[in-house]
């Protein structure tokens, strides 16, 4: 069942982390946020609406990274029920694409619980001063790729972060599998 996320939360902190990742090492916010801004991507290997538009958040990500930008991507799926989202396959993964980020695995899912992610992708756009600026969708994209030329969303409102500290007013929220909590 689709989830949709609630719009962006201006001003709201980011949530200090330190988590594994698939290059075997540990990584923490300070490590990866970026002196223009930092994106905190909400992703899994299994869901649909990630897969759909894989190529363009590596796309946007490496786009991104060159302009001052610090990128992280991280998987908090229960992977007792959602195997395919294990440490094991986020590598195969993150290998197959081209990762040119870290991408972590949230095991006790604090992580995912502190920033209020729901679905995958759940995007989480901060400028410089660690501060919300954009909780919106990649593109157009749902299930399945949008238009090629769709419009760039994510992109364009983390180059505006970039440039002048501030996200853009009119977002439109992502869409996609809802985060795989653990049962009690």
């Amino acid at each position: 069942m689709a989830v949709t996320p609630p719009v962006c939360d201006f001003g709201a902190p980011w949530h200090d982390f330190s988590l594994p990742g698939t290059d075997g090492r540990m990584h923490d916010l300070q490590d990866i946020k970026g002196p223009n801004g930092t994106l905190v991507m909400f992703i899994c290997n299994h869901c649909p609406y990630v897969q759909a538009v894989m190529d363009r958040i590596v796309r946007d990500a490496r786009d991104l990274q060159a302009k001052g930008v610090g990128v992280v991507a991280i998987s908090a799926n229960d992977v007792q029920d959602y195997p395919q989202d294990g440490p094991e396959q986020m590598a195969a993964e993150a290998a197959r694409h081209g990762f040119t980020f870290p991408y972590l695995y949230d095991e006790s899912q604090s992580v995912a619980r502190a920033y209020g992610a729901e679905c995958t992708p759940d995007f989480f756009g901060y400028n410089a001063d660690g501060e919300l600026q954009y909780r919106g969708r990649l593109d157009a994209s749902r299930r399945t790729a949008g238009p090629v030329d769709a419009r760039r969303d994510l992109y364009e409102a983390m180059v505006l972060i970039a440039e002048t500290g501030r996200g853009p007013e009119d977002q439109v929220p992502s869409m996609g599998c809802s985060i795989k909590w653990k049962t009690a």
